[in-house]
């Protein structure tokens, strides 16, 4: 399942402040984490499935990258994104 347009509009809208906003980190972040939430339940069900697990390493890596840029630049949106998503370091 992929994310539509809808809802990415609408994680933007939440996010990121606007729907064409979509280069705020926090917007990003909300994407990758729904996009990995999909995955891992994919990975759940079909366990032999190498290349989305791979996909899936990838999209932590990247989503773990914006979570540091953001911590050291701004940290009370840090603490704001990750209260709101459920994410722990």
């Amino acid at each position: 399942m992929k994310l539509t347009s809808v809802e990415k509009k609408e994680n933007f809208k939440t996010y990121g402040g606007s729907e064409t906003n979509t280069g705020s980190s926090e917007a990003q972040i909300a994407n990758f984490t729904k996009r990995i939430d999909y995955m891992t339940s994919h990975l759940r069900i079909y366990k032999k499935d190498f290349s989305t697990e791979r996909a899936l390493i990838s999209l932590v890596g990247k989503r773990r990258s914006l979570l540091d840029y953001l911590q050291k630049t701004d940290i009370e949106r840090y603490r704001k994104i990750i209260s709101s998503l459920n994410i722990r370091k």
